[in-house]
């Protein structure tokens, strides 16, 4: 994974947090739906809500595509965040647009893939948040089983855990976030949002949350 300006990346993390899009809570940790316990928790669809935001991250995902993927032709959203993010981006370049279900449609065609895919075609592919990886990969293969060639994937938020990175590496995916969580831990710092007692436990938690 790389990380994209750092002044991009500081200013994503101040809307996400502004827009209370980010909470934290290191007393009564969240619990996600792995079972994991986190003192963060993380709803970047929140952004779609406020326009300053939510068009100055399209204009920067915009920008990750444009320069690493110039050969896109069409923007691939992973469900669900993922989908809107994809669908504005999609629309400002002006190239085509699909989204790839978490599950197969349970209905009709069954279509893991929505939208229309031609073979060979150049897709890149659009998260809202990256975690472990896992949901992302999935919709990378099921875009190259349908016969795309999957350039790489942007998103607006990572965690950036190890096993997302070693997992990206694996499949020779690159990934490009606007921000991440070393980012945002440092802009709530300044902002008050967090102590400086809280930093430690948050950067232990994000080497395992497995075990926090």
């Amino acid at each position: 994974m790389q990380i994209f300006q750092q002044q991009v990346a500081n200013t994503v993390a101040g809307f996400l947090l502004d827009c209370q899009a980010v909470k934290f809570n290191l007393e009564q940790p969240y619990t996600w739906a792995s079972g994991w316990k986190s003192p963060i928790y993380t709803d970047n669809r929140v952004t779609l809500s406020f326009p300053q935001v939510r068009t100055y991250i399209k204009n920067q995902l915009v920008s990750l595509i444009i320069n690493n993927f110039p050969t896109v032709d069409c923007i691939a959203g992973v469900a669900t965040g993922g989908i809107p993010q994809g669908a504005l981006t999609a629309d400002e370049i002006g190239v085509s647009f699909v989204y790839v279900r978490a599950e197969p449609k349970g209905h009709g065609l069954r279509n893991l893939i929505e939208g229309h895919i031609q073979e060979g075609q150049k897709v890149v592919v659009v998260e809202d948040l990256i975690s472990t990886g896992k949901s992302s990969l999935r919709a990378v293969e099921a875009l190259q089983e349908g016969g795309a060639e999957v350039l790489g994937m942007v998103s607006v938020f990572t965690y950036g855990f190890p096993e997302a990175w070693e997992s990206f590496d694996k499949a020779g995916i690159k990934c490009f976030p606007l921000t991440d969580y070393l980012s945002l831990i440092s802009i709530a710092l300044q902002k008050g949002i967090i102590k400086e007692q809280d930093v430690n436990a948050l950067e232990q938690w994000r080497k395992n949350p497995s075990k926090w």
